[in-house]
């Protein structure tokens, strides 16, 4: 284990306490992220190599499940600095100077990054496409244009990952590095999302802004840059931890209120009846099955994409019913923000809208069990002694 269990529970705290007011306003939750600054944690996977303390992607699952408890908004902004710092200890794809420059200011303030990939014409790359923001050859280094969606964390980043073409003949693609606040950069507050409220997953437009030269990674062939869905199985059901978090709150909530609740017709805790006896098994089973389900996947082997993609689709599924169940449970008070168990509600819809979204991964799946039948089929005419039964 690469991180301090007790620093974490103290980052857990205060981002928990800051949680309700940061959903309420929906402004930036800088509380809950100076918290998990301060305690090293958007540090932890840095590679060792960089002086970092090497945390895994098992670790970083850990974190995020942790830091969602608390507040699966900070949670997810989190995330996507501690999977840039993972992948680069994966893959070393930064410039190096570039890379420890950006280690050296981390150390003043924290270092928030996220990658800009969505667009409004496009859609989510997990679809297939390449990006239409463009980014031109200048005497110093790129000049950067187009409009990204859902760049989550928008007004806290430091720096935002910008996908886009070169205007060269022929074209490349690649993941240009845009310091925030420079001249061009216009956040358009257009996130009215249902929950992960202050996540701030507003548009980002990019005018002709001017970035250094070494200020790029990995520029490649167009016919090599589409989103590889099962390439990044792995990454993608660490992000399902945050949610699992979500849905342990919840349920912190429901035993905490059944435990609470004496109504006077009772005279004791409706905790000791049957119906939230059965509730809470119901629950528990779905949570904690959950929470199987995904840490179990990731200890196994990483190169088995449907056996990722499957965990995180039916963890995401189970994290939701959870929830339901624990709302529907309680009635009018689960509805109320008085418990918080309604904003857990709400941010628990989004487990599976994170790309590449539900349906695209059923259709992964889907395709694989095809796949299978046919290598199998054309396996067995191969071997023409072989008897072939057919049932129907």
């Amino acid at each position: 284990m690469s991180y301090d269990a007790t620093v974490l529970d103290e980052a857990v705290r205060v981002v928990a306490e800051a949680a309700p007011d940061a959903d309420r306003t929906g402004q930036f939750p800088w509380t809950g992220i100076r918290a998990v600054h301060q305690s090293g944690l958007l540090e932890s996977t840095v590679a060792t190599r960089y002086g970092g303390a090497g945390a895994t992607l098992n670790d970083a699952t850990h974190i995020l499940a942790a830091l969602g408890r608390g507040d699966p908004s900070v949670a997810l902004i989190s995330a996507m600095t501690i999977f840039s710092h993972l992948g680069q200890a994966a893959k070393n794809h930064w410039p190096d100077d570039l890379y420890r420059r950006l280690l050296a200011e981390g150390k003043q303030r924290p270092l928030l990054l996220n990658a800009a990939r969505v667009e409004p014409e496009l859609g989510s790359p997990a679809r297939g496409g390449l990006p239409a923001t463009v980014a031109r050859r200048t005497a110093n280094g790129w000049s950067i244009t187009g409009r990204k969606r859902f760049v989550t964390g928008a007004y806290g980043l430091t720096h935002f990952l910008v996908w886009a073409h070169t205007d060269e003949t022929p074209a490349r693609v690649g993941t240009f590095v845009v310091p925030n606040g420079l001249p061009g950069i216009h956040v358009i507050e257009n996130w009215n999302s249902l929950g992960m409220r202050a996540t701030g997953s507003h548009d980002v437009e990019y005018t002709d802004v001017e970035i250094p030269a070494e200020n790029v990674l990995e520029l490649v062939d167009p016919s090599v840059a589409q989103q590889d869905n099962r390439a990044h199985a792995a990454i993608t059901l660490a992000l399902t931890a945050i949610y699992l978090g979500a849905a342990e709150a919840a349920q912190a909530a429901f035993i905490r209120f059944a435990h609470e609740r004496v109504p006077a017709n009772l005279g004791h805790p409706i905790a000791r009846t049957e119906r939230f006896v059965a509730l809470s098994g119901e629950i528990d089973l779905l949570v904690s099955g959950a929470r199987q389900i995904i840490f179990g996947a990731l200890e196994a082997d990483h190169g088995d994409a449907e056996r990722l993609i499957r965990a995180r689709l039916i963890a995401g599924r189970q994290l939701r019913e959870a929830v339901q169940i624990a709302v529907r449970g309680i009635g009018n008070p689960g509805l109320s923000s008085d418990l918080g168990l309604e904003r857990h509600f709400r941010d628990v819809q989004s487990v599976l809208v994170h790309a590449p979204q539900e349906d695209t991964s059923v259709s992964i799946l889907g395709r694989a069990a095809f796949d299978r039948w046919n290598r199998e089929e054309a396996a067995r005419l191969d071997y023409p002694g072989l008897t072939v039964i057919k049932t129907a």
